[in-house]
């Protein structure tokens, strides 16, 4: 690897170790094995690289998602739901899990406007992605329109998640439980 994959690296040790504010440029410099100045030539900014890594990390959770591809509902089906939100679900369990993370970065992302924009850039592209783990299909076939309405309600119910099992995990919704409201608000749709 060279010194600019070494700094990614080093950067997401440092992230799941001390999470984005405490992680300092020595810090991820001490875990590559690089140099200061690499970071600036590299990635621009400390945070930048950090902002990087972590996208990189999250982009790498949709194998989990998709429960190594060992999905069995039928894409669009409520069974498809339960069972990709207790993928989900499952990635929240871990105690230093990246969920824990990204409330972090929520939190703190007006304190570093360059990093929230890279950030939301980012987001878009995963509520893309999350359809097509939710209804199958490509990636480039998923329209804006779906991206606005569908990709942002999965994520918002991510970010709802995160919260509640980052705050108190014992009384966190279980898969079964998001898939049972969700009939509740189908059957409740169409009885009206």
């Amino acid at each position: 690897m060279g010194h600019r994959e070494d700094l990614l690296e080093g950067a997401k040790r440092c992230l799941l170790a001390k999470g984005f504010v405490r992680t300092t440029a020595r810090d991820i410099v001490k875990e590559s094995g690089t140099n200061l100045a690499s970071i600036g030539y590299h990635y621009g900014s400390k945070d930048a690289l950090l902002a990087q890594a972590y996208v990189e990390m999250v982009e790498g959770m949709s194998d989990a998602f998709e429960g190594g591809g060992e999905i069995r509902g039928e894409p669009g089906s409520i069974e498809r739901f339960a069972e990709v939100w207790s993928n989900i679900i499952g990635t929240m369990r871990d105690p230093g899990s990246l969920w824990r993370l990204s409330l972090e970065i929520v939190v703190m992302g007006d304190q570093v406007p360059e990093v929230r924009d890279q950030l939301a850039r980012a987001q878009r592209e995963g509520a893309r992605g999350i359809v097509t783990v939710f209804h199958g299909g490509r990636e480039e076939d998923v329209t804006d329109d779906v991206v606005d309405s569908l990709g942002y309600f999965y994520l918002t119910l991510m970010m709802g998640l995160m919260a509640q099992w980052t705050f108190d995990p014992a009384t966190a919704p279980e898969a079964d439980q998001l898939a049972e409201g969700l009939r509740r608000i189908v059957e409740g749709v169409k009885g009206s």
